[in-house]
């Protein structure tokens, strides 16, 4: 008897999104399942960080379908989408230079005990992230302005792990890194693959995609343009779909399975 496959964690389905008269994402379709790294690529204004923004919650789909472990669910807000599970670390990074590594990861967040700070709880919780994620632990009381932009990376994403998400948006993690720095972030994505979360990462490396992804879809003028086994689709395939060199838009109604 054949086993059904798992479902994706997280699935899109002909998502829409309106800015004004100006129509950005149209019946777009995604999928991430558990374990595997998806590389979402696409030329600048292709539309890749609004569909972040609506798988986010920031800027909520006007059409379409978005399952989560198979059911349909609505994503109106950031809360709805951090209680399904998902976490996102955006390329601004959004920490407090002036705060140290503890401070970052619970700022709005904070453990209290009797009314006080639980700075010994906190502390406690930030040396077993950052624990789990990398070696180079960066020292947890030093201001993060005074880290690398690596360290830096390592923290947003630890305080994106607070919530034990399931599915995990990185914006551009390595576009500002040198070449040691960005072995270390990808190492650590790696890490969260091989602990089952599913990974969504925006790049224009294809250095980085082709080295960590398991899939890539692409998105070109806000519209699907191409699915792809990472592990066997060539460079110059992928980068012509990112170009428009081949037009390889996915017909309504095919499976996605087929499109991979």
């Amino acid at each position: 008897m054949m086993s059904v496959p798992a479902p994706p964690l997280l699935a899109l389905r002909g998502v829409c999104k309106r800015f004004g008269a100006v129509e950005v994402l149209k019946d777009v379709d995604l999928e991430i399942h558990a374990g595997q790294v998806v590389a979402l690529l696409g030329d600048n204004g292709a539309g890749k960080s609004t569909l972040v923004k609506v798988i986010s919650g920031v800027a909520p789909a006007e059409r379409g379908v978005i399952e989560w472990e198979g059911r349909a669910v609505h994503i109106r807000r950031p809360h709805d989408a951090r209680d399904l599970g998902i976490a996102t670390v955006y390329q601004d990074l959004a920490l407090c230079l002036n705060l140290d590594v503890v401070g970052n990861l619970f700022l709005g967040r904070e453990i209290r005990r009797y009314g006080f700070l639980d700075e010994m709880a906190m502390e406690s919780r930030t040396i077993d992230l950052l624990g789990r994620l990398t070696r180079a632990v960066p020292e947890l009381r030093a201001p993060v302005v005074s880290l690398s932009s690596g360290q830096r990376q390592t923290v947003a994403i630890a305080r994106s792990l607070l919530g034990d998400p399931r599915v995990l948006l990185l914006d551009e993690p390595t576009a500002a890194l040198g070449f040691e720095q960005t072995t270390e972030v990808l190492d650590l994505v790696d890490t969260l693959r091989d602990r089952g979360m599913g990974v969504l990462l925006i790049s224009h490396n294809l250095g980085d995609v082709k080295a960590l992804a398991d899939r890539a879809a692409v998105l070109r003028l806000g519209r699907n343009n191409g699915f792809f086994n990472v592990n066997t689709a060539s460079q110059e395939q992928i980068i012509a779909s990112v170009t428009g060199a081949t037009e390889n838009v996915p017909r309504r109604g095919t499976s996605y399975e087929a499109r991979w």
